[in-house]
């Protein structure tokens, strides 16, 4: 059997850890980031509805607004749960595809 170096072979463990956690500590960066992103796009997606709003009050037709290229922006509908009225009500199927919506 080999001589075995307690401390040597904790450095090496050490140094192992050391490395993974590193990649976790970027993953989360990462995530993190996209957080950011998401939120400061809702942000200027908000921003960028108020303005096409103000610029209708302010007498521009959406006609007139198209052909100098503002179309309205993309209006992300939510879903709501369906409701079941048959046999299949309380199984947790509608729970399920609430989350899923999400």
């Amino acid at each position: 059997m080999a001589n075995l170096n307690i401390e040597q072979t904790r450095n090496q463990a050490r140094a192992l850890l050391d490395s993974r956690i590193e990649s976790v500590t970027a993953l989360v960066r990462s995530r993190q980031r996209i957080t950011e992103l998401r939120d400061q796009l809702v942000a200027a997606e908000r921003d960028d509805k108020r303005a096409y709003v103000q610029a209708t009050r302010d007498g521009w037709s959406a006609d007139e607004l198209k052909k100098l290229g503002l179309e309205p922006a993309a209006v992300k509908r939510r879903r709501s749960a369906k409701r079941s009225t048959g046999p299949e009500q309380g199984t947790g199927q509608d729970a399920a595809s609430s989350v899923d919506d999400q």
